[in-house]
């Protein structure tokens, strides 16, 4: 059948609808060009796609995908924390007592609690003021280290580098707050690749400030008066906010840690904009969600990924060393997770995710299906 489809002129919708998973090469966006197909035709036929558009493809970043490039986990934050000069015997004692009740962040949130309790004492200020300036010294020291990387890439094959991977998709989000992709992916290369005609790159609703050290290679951002997404631009959107974000209007880094992100994040314009954009990226018909280092650990952002499972919009694919085990480490995180027997999608954290997540997993990546 799909012989014949390659072979024939314009195609019916239902014949459309048909080729449609195979549609891998959106260099041409499928519409109207001529394409090549792969998956279960494996061949190099081309066939024309009238009017179709292509699926929305989106990727999230964790912390796992800055620890290719030795970016710190959790529990090297920790041991990191430790030794900060910045934290003293009390804070020190916090920490230990949260390590395994949430970590550093657990720790934090602690202290954010405190303050937000009583904001005239300022003990509390200046205990909570001394562990926030630890934990950002964290991410400029990360930072000195992924300045001195000479080789982003793996290998030199262009099909498969990880950026002529990354250029295909329509919008990626992130989790960190570390300047790896600033340094070393968002550039004029992202213009010129021939995966994805872009014009370049943007961080939405945020603008660079003025350079004021002799070293300073990626600028501070601030958040813009307006917030909009540039067409023909990829936009990557730092969901909790980045370590050389200042808040202008109170001269504080925008950074959200700790135990309430989201009130945090309400606090903030820009990253409410972010994770709305995240949640109307999500609900597109057809979306195809690629995940890479992120633990589901963080609620808010499983329940924005379990409503678009839960509508149907979704298909979600995981790179993980773990398998679908990134999802059953954290077994009592709130995700919404489909049935593998085929019951509709429901909230559920008492049994393990691993056995129900097979349906949510397609064999495919998300550029094949």
């Amino acid at each position: 059948m799909r012989q014949k489809l390659r072979e024939k002129g314009p195609l019916t919708p239902a014949e459309k609808a048909y080729v449609n998973a195979d549609c891998v090469d959106w260099r041409n966006d499928c519409s109207g060009r001529r394409v090549h197909l792969s998956g279960s035709l494996r061949a190099n036929a081309s066939v024309w796609l009238l009017g179709f558009t292509p699926m929305p493809h989106i990727l999230l970043l964790g912390a796992g995908f800055s620890r290719n490039w030795g970016g710190w986990l959790a529990d090297e934050t920790f041991e990191y924390l430790l030794g900060a000069p910045q934290v003293d015997a009390g804070i020190r004692e916090l920490l230990w007592r949260y390590r395994r009740q949430g970590g550093f962040e657990g720790a934090l949130a602690h202290l954010q609690s405190e303050f937000a309790q009583r904001p005239s004492d300022t003990t509390r200020e200046q205990r909570l003021a001394k562990l926030e300036g630890a934990i950002l010294q964290m991410f400029r020291d990360m930072d000195k280290a992924f300045s001195r990387i000479t080789h982003f890439e793996f290998q030199n094959s262009v099909e498969y580098l990880i950026r002529s991977y990354f250029v295909r998709f329509d919008a990626i989000f992130t989790l960190n707050q570390d300047l790896l992709m600033e340094r070393h992916y968002l550039d004029g290369n992202v213009a010129l690749s021939s995966y994805r005609s872009w014009n370049g790159w943007q961080i939405p609703g945020t603008v660079p400030l003025p350079i004021t050290m002799v070293n300073e290679t990626i600028p501070n951002r601030s958040p813009d008066t307006t917030f909009a997404v540039e067409k023909n631009r990829q936009p990557f959107f730092k969901l909790h906010g980045s370590s050389n974000w200042i808040d202008t209007s109170k001269g504080h880094p925008l950074v959200v840690m700790g135990g309430n992100k989201p009130e945090a994040i309400r606090q903030h314009p820009i990253l409410e904009w972010n994770h709305e954009r995240f949640r109307e990226y999500l609900s597109k018909p057809e979306t195809r969600l690629m995940v890479i280092g992120y633990s589901f650990r963080d609620d808010h952002i499983n329940r924005a990924i379990g409503a678009a499972v839960d509508a149907g919009a979704l298909r979600l694919f995981i790179i993980d060393p773990l398998g679908v085990e990134a999802l059953d480490k954290n077994r009592n995180a709130t995700v919404y997770v489909a049935d593998a027997f085929g019951a509709p999608p429901q909230l559920e954290s008492t049994r393990p995710v691993k056995f129900r997540v097979g349906a949510l997993l397609p064999n495919l990546s998300p550029l094949g299906r």
